[in-house]
């Protein structure tokens, strides 16, 4: 029952109509993209302001002091962090829409603090449909195959070990899986699944997919073969992506977004990633929270879809890398492309000169002896490493791994900690770094930098 409402949510009869468009924008001009984002972007200000309770406030409040900058210009809107919203959602959306109509979504985000969002019907089938010609058709599937989804969502209380850890929803084709339990004497139950169910392709977090790949490879598993393997909600390292495609025997594609619905980019068959404009404008802080000619930094996004719920400059929490702009890829896209996302702000290592470290996946490449770890900065001299190791994982391998760590971060103490499981958040995801330095101690090091 639960899959049939969440189809008739997100397809209808507009929804191949919804998806030819959505292709078609794949092709235009950039003056074409440049005409339809003023457009979309001064229609959205001016609801915002104007008919959305939060923002109307916001300027009332500034006319009252004597500012007279105009709503129409994007750069005159402040931040939106997220405990604005969480505050008081419901003032974000628009006067008109009737909350109990719409799609509610919660989302608890990688810290577990939860959000509340609402969607129109309009959006959710727009959204999908951007999925499904971005993300489905585009590596050769549709929604009409049969696939399974790695989820945050628990099927089975934690404390159980008999299967099954997963349920068939026959309204979407869609095998869904916990990845609760994955642990290392459970995974060939879900190897056995995906063959039974004969499952075409597989979306889920790169870390739960690597723990299913590493298993298929251990057993010599040659059954197994999809069209192609998504990934979604966290960064996708390199020896992931290696270990995946080989286990499945099919191309690996990242994927990024969130239920706010600010921002989205997917990976091309050329292994690009393609920024999908029509869902959000994207702009890039530098260190010192400004908005600079900068390809590196914090995501701060206007979403462009959701018109209902409209979230304007709103901070996403995640770093990323943009392309130079001159770029053309050879799939034929005219999408903007991303160089990299590169995981949440406070997945970010600091040292004592300033630097920021970010992606760290260098240190774990492939000859370490390691089924996973997490990098997590504890004082800003001392960083603690735990790891999985396998059975080759011998005094040497520590000693490269504490020499890779320092050469990356300079003179600080490395604990290694060897684990069992690095534990995921809340909702199942697995951070590989972590920074639990202060606030204050982190914004001290960012002005120091700048």
């Amino acid at each position: 029952m639960r899959g049939l409402y969440l189809r008739a949510w997100r397809y209808g009869p507009e929804t191949d109509r919804l998806v030819e468009e959505a292709q078609e924008r794949e092709r235009w001009s950039p003056a074409q993209w440049t005409a339809w984002r003023e457009e979309r972007l001064g229609f959205v200000l001016h609801r915002a302001a104007t008919k959305v309770p939060y923002y109307r406030q916001h300027w009332r409040q500034r006319r009252l002091a004597g500012d007279r900058t105009s709503h129409e210009v994007l750069e005159n809107w402040p931040i939106l962090e997220k405990e604005s919203i969480r505050a008081n959602p419901r003032a974000f959306v628009a006067d008109e829409c009737n909350s109990r109509r719409m799609f509610h979504e919660h989302t608890s985000g990688t810290t577990g603090k939860s959000l509340e969002l609402w969607w129109s019907l309009s959006t959710v089938r727009q959204w999908y449909a951007l999925f499904e010609a971005r993300c489905r058709l585009s590596y050769g599937v549709s929604r009409h195959d049969r696939w399974a989804i790695l989820g945050g969502q628990l099927i089975t209380p934690v404390q159980l070990r008999r299967p099954p850890f997963w349920v068939w929803n026959a309204a979407l084709n869609q095998l869904y899986m916990s990845s609760y339990h994955l642990a290392p004497d459970l995974l060939p139950h879900y190897l056995d699944a995906l063959h039974r169910y004969r499952i075409n392709y597989i979306y889920g977090y790169p870390s739960a997919l690597y723990e299913l790949a590493l298993e298929a490879i251990r057993r010599g598993r040659r059954d197994l073969k999809l069209k192609v393997a998504i990934a979604n909600a966290e960064p996708v390292f390199g020896y992931q992506r290696q270990a995946i495609e080989e286990a499945f025997q099919c191309p690996l594609r990242e994927t990024y977004g969130m239920a706010e619905i600010v921002a989205a980019a997917s990976e091309c068959e050329h292994g690009l990633l393609h920024d999908w404009p029509d869902v959000g404008h994207i702009e890039v802080l530098n260190e010192g929270g400004q908005d600079c000619d900068v390809r590196t930094g914090d995501l701060v996004s206007t979403g462009l879809l959701n018109a209902d719920m409209p979230l304007i400059r709103y901070r996403v929490g995640d770093r990323v890398t943009l392309s130079s702009g001159d770029e053309l890829c050879a799939c034929g896209r005219t999408l903007p492309l991303l160089t990299s996302i590169d995981g949440r702000m406070d997945d970010v290592l600091f040292t004592s000169d300033g630097r920021r470290i970010g992606r760290l996946d260098p240190v774990f490449k492939s000859e370490l002896p390691i089924r996973e770890a997490q990098i997590i900065q504890e004082t800003l001299d001392r960083v603690r490493v735990r790891y999985v190791p396998t059975g080759e994982f011998t005094a040497d391998a520590a000693a490269a791994l504490t020499t890779r760590m320092k050469a990356h971060l300079g003179n600080v103490r490395i604990v290694l900690e060897q684990v069992d499981e690095v534990p995921r958040t809340a909702n199942g995801k697995f951070r590989a770094v972590i920074c639990e330095l202060p606030e204050a101690t982190r914004s001290a090091l960012t002005q120091a930098a700048a």
